[in-house]
């Protein structure tokens, strides 16, 4: 058997025994390992790929385990051959010929209702950490995160002692345990007092939104948002009703005046507008709340950053203010834990939350168990609030570092944000397209975001974009900059 079958792409978040088994079985089930031949043996194929031939080893009798392979004393392994013969040849030919166009295939662009490829989204390349300078918004530092402290409440909630949280169906439930720290831990420090039955867990605050709009929104609605504004979001509110209303942010947020009369719903981030991070002031906040009261408007809150003010006192969450209801409060774990955990939560009225919770069984029943039972065990045990001091360390010198750098070689681009958060929202030059920067920056090792995804209308801006710097350390920041500020002068 040729050695040159064999290669192993080194993944940073993988075993060399996973990266091994998936190269082997993706070899067996694809035909690319002979059948009737030994594969080489551990000492042979430990040297091929330079690994330990003892991860070969336990590769190859996981594999006998799982019956991919057959061990032959004193001969080798080899293919079993009751796996190879449910693909191969006859398999493969018979999945080419289902996917073949021909004159009766569906026309599936005149099926679609809605057409979500098209709209505009946020990009972020997957191989982001391969750049010199990320700043990249809404990934983390995986060197401030204690990863021993997940593990161990991950081995607590997946123990048998805990089984009974995670094994069964809970068809709509949230896992309690979750519940019961968001609304004692998370949301006291909001100001937002609720009872379990006003609390939804969520995948993300993308899922809530998601939600919102599918229990709230008809062709009928009128949503109206800041401009710039989440882009996300106003694609989900975009999918229910074309009646969207793009109301410009001032220095202080989402103005509060006749521009709003109309609108069924308002979809705002008070605490930290996003992308801009300005924070809407308590005056404003009365003001909107007052507004909402008059015009019977439903009022949607995403406290996206929540958890990263280590600039100023907090201001409350808009929820707090709210005697009426009208507020929906949507929060998020993405930013202190980690995106990858796909954990939020809705904040409402009971009889929101009853049907929302209802609708989300239709869609995914409840967020996976385990996940839930190790988040909670995360707070309960303190870790979550040891981790947010040192994100507030952490990210406050980066603050600091970042804004020192774009006064030395981009001065007046930007406004420090008052709230903290984890980006800066950058004015480039009157001639400057981010969306030209973008490429040419990512060509010396820069990732930025550009601006005009986050614009709704028709211009769009382009000479703003976002840096965020959750996820580059302090002492890249300065060059980073710097190495920027020259990509904008060739091309400005």
């Amino acid at each position: 058997m040729r050695d040159s079958l064999f290669h192993l792409s080194r993944v940073e978040n993988a075993s060399l025994q996973t990266q091994i088994r998936e190269m082997l079985v993706s070899g067996i089930l694809g035909g690319g390992i002979p059948h009737g031949e030994p594969l080489p043996s551990s000492r042979r194929m430990a040297q091929i790929l330079g690994v330990s031939r003892n991860t070969v080893v336990l590769t190859y009798q996981a594999l006998v385990d799982d019956g991919y392979l057959l061990a032959r004393e004193r001969s080798g392994f080899y293919v079993n051959p009751d796996i190879r013969e449910n693909l191969p040849a006859h398999e493969t030919e018979k999945a080419n010929t289902a996917y073949r166009s021909s004159a009766n295939s569906p026309d599936w662009s005149r099926r679609f209702r809605v057409r979500p490829s098209a709209q505009a989204n946020i990009q972020k390349p997957t191989d982001w950490r391969a750049y010199e300078y990320p700043f990249i918004y809404g990934q983390v530092d995986e060197d401030l995160f204690p990863i021993g402290a997940w593990r161990e409440c991950s081995r607590q909630a997946l123990g048998r002692r805990s089984m009974d949280a995670w094994t069964g169906d809970s068809r709509e439930n949230d896992d309690p345990m979750l519940v019961e720290q968001i609304r004692t831990r998370l949301l006291p420090r909001r100001g937002i007092y609720a009872d379990s039955d006003q609390i939804l867990i969520t995948l993300g605050a993308q899922n809530a939104l998601y939600l919102l709009a599918s229990l709230l929104i008809s062709p009928e609605t009128t949503v109206a948002m800041e401009e710039p504004g989440y882009a996300d979001a106003r694609n989900i509110f975009g999918l229910k009703t074309r009646r969207i209303s793009l109301i410009p942010i001032d220095e202080r947020g989402l103005p509060v005046d006749d521009r709003l009369n109309g609108a069924d719903y308002i979809f705002a981030t008070p605490s930290h507008q996003f992308p801009t991070t300005v924070t809407m002031p308590i005056e404003r906040r009365h003001a909107l709340l007052k507004h909402a009261s008059e015009h019977d408007t439903i009022i949607i809150e995403d406290d996206y950053e929540a958890e990263t003010n280590y600039v100023s006192e907090p201001t409350p969450a808009l929820k707090t203010l709210d005697t009426e209801n009208r507020v929906i409060y949507v929060g998020s774990l993405s930013k202190t834990l980690f995106p990858g955990l796909r954990l939020g939560y809705l904040v409402a009225s009971r009889e929101l939350i009853s049907e929302a919770r209802h609708l989300r069984r239709l869609m995914l029943r409840h967020a996976p168990n385990n996940t839930q039972r190790t988040a909670a065990l995360f707070m309960s045990l303190g870790y979550h609030d040891t981790l947010i001091h040192r994100l507030h360390r952490a990210y406050r010198e980066r603050w600091q570092a970042m804004g020192d750098a774009l006064q030395t070689y981009m001065p007046n681009s930007t406004r420090e944000p008052t709230f903290g958060g984890t980006s800066y929202w950058v004015r480039g030059p009157e001639s400057l397209d981010s969306d030209a920067l973008e490429p040419a920056a990512r060509d010396v090792g820069v990732l930025i975001e550009p601006g005009t995804v986050h614009f709704g209308g028709s211009p769009r801006p382009r000479r703003f974009f976002r840096l965020g710097f959750s996820s580059i350390p302090k002492d890249r920041i300065d060059p980073g900059i710097e190495t920027l500020a020259k990509a904008i002068e060739n091309l400005t």
